[in-house]
């Protein structure tokens, strides 16, 4: 059977897609609550209760972001330099980021991070042939703690292997790659990025109690991961004289985080612009672990503003009185992070809390201009990516593919938090991820790249701005 079974084993539920390796088609879809706290296989079974004869499929494979996904603690020297350097490295792999410590670790950030006991640490610090002692410092210093998780090494080549003999007499499983930044301002986390990917291959789905799962031959990577290599795939295109979407944005909100997704240069759109920080990824991704719309819906209340988020409702929702119903929500999701809204005000609060999560997050992910006074006259700098020209935004996740409003969300992008010199997409056009298909392409995309575009041209529809479709 010419078939690819695919899954995403996500923090609330796990979803099942089968697709014709050659026409593209979405043959069948499927759904169940994951089941972290027991056993994931039993949720992996549930999705795929009516899919047929699914054990003829060719091709099985699974991405996920179950437990948290693959969490993660950056270190580094500078915060703006190696630090930054080392998040960005770990974005890009689908790893979600604890928290990132600079300089040399004081003894109180150690126990921090022990507290956090990450799936993964990556430790950078010096550019090659620069700083040293922070590098080996930090080095003594993890390998004197309690943890047990592998440790990815990417900083200064002049040390790095004396660092690794640090940390290995210490017990800690050590992969080495290269310098995150082998130069001041000179990044090179591809390595890096591709080295944590592996090592959740090997090492992370067996701690999770995601090997031998029924129907999946290979769990390739983290969702977020799985989502981003779709999105390149939409950008690019998948070659034979198919061109791709060009410069897009891809918001993927989930339960437990808010990922936003570029694919642009991201350069100065108006003359007089200098950009100044680190050069940005053409593939970019954010992640927002505070703005999951299950486990952090009352924190994106709180950091909208909650007299704000009522006018939201009533903007959007003229209702007699939203406060009540509003806390008796939260107060079910808190207990309940696996439950769907119900009809009605549910469904509009919901409507409301993906709005909120996804103008924070854009705002957050998008680049802005910063205006300096110099004797030679005002001065224009940009930080990050200049994002007014991307057209094309599509949203994936159960907010967007079953809630009556995709488009009230989506807004959020370009609109923002009302934030002046944030650089949003200006008016773009918007596409739903109806079938919830971004993960399957990404997934598909090394190998079968052909069926995986055709997959996505089928299944994201364009919809209008503030309606559903």
């Amino acid at each position: 059977m010419n078939r690819a079974i695919l899954f995403d084993i996500g923090s609330t539920f796990t979803k099942a897609r089968v697709v014709d390796l050659e026409t593209g088609d979405l043959i069948n879809s499927s759904e169940a609550p994951t089941t972290v706290f027991d056993d994931v296989s039993i949720g992996v079974r549930r999705a795929l209760e009516g899919l047929g004869e699914w054990e003829k499929a060719r091709v099985r494979l699974a991405c996920s972001s179950a437990a948290g996904g693959l969490r993660l603690v950056a270190i580094g020297l500078v915060p703006s330099l190696t630090a930054e350097a080392a998040r960005r490295a770990a974005l890009g792999a689908g790893a979600r980021v604890l928290a990132t410590y600079s300089y040399e670790l004081s003894p109180e950030e150690v126990g921090e991070i022990e507290e956090l006991d990450p799936d993964i640490i990556l430790l950078a610090g010096g550019t090659d042939g620069g700083n040293k002692e922070h590098l080996l410092s930090n080095s003594r210093l993890l390998a004197e703690t309690s943890l047990k998780c592998p440790l990815v090494l990417a900083g200064n080549i002049k040390v790095r292997g004396r660092a690794e003999k640090i940390l290995s007499e210490g017990k800690l499983r050590v992969f080495p790659t290269e310098n995150v930044m082998p130069d001041l301002e000179v990044l090179n986390i591809e390595p890096c990025r591709k080295l944590i990917r592996r090592v959740f291959l090997e090492r992370i789905t067996r701690a999770k109690g995601l090997e031998n799962l029924p129907a999946i031959d290979n769990i390739l990577m983290p969702t977020p991961a799985a989502v981003l290599e779709g999105a390149i795939l939409l950008n690019r295109g998948p070659g034979e004289g198919k061109k791709g979407w060009g410069d897009v944005m891809v918001a993927d909100i989930g339960g437990a985080t808010t990922d936003i997704h570029s694919l642009a240069r991201g350069e100065p759109e108006s003359p007089g612009v200098t950009p100044k920080g680190l050069p940005e990824p053409f593939a970019k991704r954010t992640v927002e672990g505070d703005l999951g719309l299950r486990y952090n819906a009352r924190n994106i209340v709180q950091t909208w503003g909650e007299e704000r988020f009522f006018r939201l409702l009533q903007e959007s929702y003229p209702y007699q009185d939203w406060e009540p119903e509003l806390e008796k929500y939260l107060e079910r999701i808190e207990k309940e992070p696996g439950s769907v809204p119900r009809e009605g005000p549910e469904k509009m609060i919901d409507t409301a809390l993906g709005r909120a999560a996804v103008a924070l997050s854009s705002d957050r992910h998008c680049g802005m201009l910063e205006q300096v006074f110099t004797p030679q006259g005002p001065v224009l700098f940009q930080y990050g990516k200049d994002l007014t020209g991307v057209k094309k935004v599509v949203g994936c996740g159960g907010i967007l593919a079953k809630g009556p409003d995709p488009g009230i969300i989506l807004e959020g992008i370009s609109a923002g938090t009302g934030r002046e010199q944030v650089l949003r997409p200006q008016e773009p056009e918007l596409y739903l991820d109806r079938d919830y298909i971004m993960f399957a392409a990404g997934l598909l995309a090394k190998d079968y790249s052909q069926a995986a575009f055709r997959l996505m041209e089928k299944s994201l529809i364009k919809i209008e701005r503030g309606k559903s479709e």
